[in-house]
């Protein structure tokens, strides 16, 4: 059975998809890759910010469901994501950095042997930079050339995501059994997994919390998370895996920049298994990647339509210059 190869990319859900551009393009200098819509919702905005390049393994993405509530943080939810970068130094600059530009962070602390960062955005979304100075697993991305960020202290890819269970001993026999996930390591009421070549791209942190109340889906939190795999071949391969121990999947999706397939894993927790091509540089140039609504084909049809419907955000780059900073 071919392994999952890591992280593929995490996708949470925002108030507004114009501060959130604002703040992963000025604040976090990941590069906008890709702007399009929900695919099964084609008012709402579906942003992608990733690494140079757009590698898997590097984007976070978001959808601004038009009406949702805040949601609610608590047990049962993939509660924190994750951003590698380069080393210990590299979370010394972005304390300083998140000081200067007033973002709320607890400071540096360690976790399983790795330093980190945990910080918030406008939204209450939880995220941490975890330092990939310790690291020997999966390969990182390439920080965004023309970004705000110095290249040595920039984001090169996602980090471990942390989900948070009342119920941890179905979860795990599922991420075991199910996902050939491994345990490696437990501090207290968190155990971290790996698979794959482990390390930072490919680890899940799992925390058992009874105590927290019930959490809610809406703006602030993680919608899904998304792991890895070579080719439509190997996505099949999962898809008829996943059906003879009887998970329920989604079958088969294509959503044009990748392939995929989702599966319910827990309550509220949603995974999806998506391959590592095409990518998003199929209709789009370097140099302006991200800057257009791009649409899938069986969507373009629907352009004057979706266009209509989502309002306009001014997303060029490619005729600005970023002072590293």
């Amino acid at each position: 059975m071919n392994e999952l190869k890591g992280m593929h990319h995490v996708t949470a859900i925002t108030s507004s998809a114009e501060k959130n551009y604002e703040f992963f393009t000025y604040v976090l200098g990941m590069r906008l890759v890709k702007k399009t819509v929900n695919q099964d919702d084609i008012q709402t905005y579906h942003l992608f910010f990733a690494d140079d390049k757009g590698n898997a393994g590097t984007d976070m993405t978001f959808f601004d469901f038009p009406g949702i509530p805040k949601g609610v943080h608590g047990t049962n939810e993939i509660s924190k994501s994750a951003f590698r970068v380069p080393n210990d130094a590299a979370l010394d600059y972005w304390v300083k950095r998140f000081d200067r530009l007033k973002i709320k962070h607890d400071g540096i602390n360690e976790m399983f042997g790795t330093k980190r960062l945990a910080f918030i955005d406008f939204d209450d979304q939880q995220y941490e930079l975890v330092s990939d100075e310790k690291d020997t697993g999966v390969a990182s991305g390439t920080p965004w050339k023309k970004g705000p960020i110095p290249l040595e202290y920039a984001i090169t890819g996602l980090g471990p995501i942390h989900i948070r269970l009342a119920d941890v001993d179905s979860f795990k026999e599922i991420l075991e059994k199910a996902f050939l996930f491994r345990e490696v390591s437990k501090e207290g009421s968190y155990s971290l997994f790996e698979v794959g070549e482990g390390g930072n791209g490919a680890q899940v942190v799992v925390e058992h919390n009874k105590i927290l109340p019930q959490a809610r889906q809406g703006f602030g939190t993680v919608h899904h998370a998304a792991f890895r795999v070579e080719d439509r071949s190997v996505l099949d391969e999962w898809i008829e895996r996943l059906h003879s121990i009887g998970l329920q999947t989604s079958g088969y999706v294509n959503r044009h920049f990748f392939e995929s397939m989702y599966t319910r894993v827990a309550p509220q927790i949603l995974f999806e298994l998506a391959t590592d091509g095409p990518g998003f540089m199929g209709d789009e140039s370097y140099e302006t990647l991200g800057e257009k609504l791009s649409l899938p084909p069986m969507l373009e049809p629907k352009r004057e339509q979706i266009e209509k419907s989502v309002r306009p955000i001014d997303t060029i780059r490619s005729t600005k210059e970023f002072v590293k900073e």
